[in-house]
């Protein structure tokens, strides 16, 4: 999808107890601004800590017992 501005959708999905799921076409880039190779256009980002490959997820989460279930609040549309 594009927006009127010529801007492709990103969506990033929080997957339960697992990774950040980045669909979009996106720049990773490490603190001093040298770029990732992201290759396709979905990926998958750790946010467990135990990857290897950081900041790319490599699967750890599966065994580290990583555990994270929050959702986003819910909102009410009658207000």
């Amino acid at each position: 999808m594009r927006f009127a501005d010529g801007m492709e959708e990103v969506s990033i999905k929080v997957r339960e107890s697992g990774p950040y799921l980045v669909r979009g076409r996106v720049i990773v880039t490490d603190c001093d601004g040298n770029r990732y190779a992201v290759e396709g256009d979905n990926f998958v980002l750790c946010r467990c800590g135990g990857s290897h490959t950081k900041p790319f997820c490599d699967g750890s989460h599966r065994e580290n017992g990583f555990c994270a279930t929050e959702r986003a609040p819910l909102v009410n549309e009658d207000a």
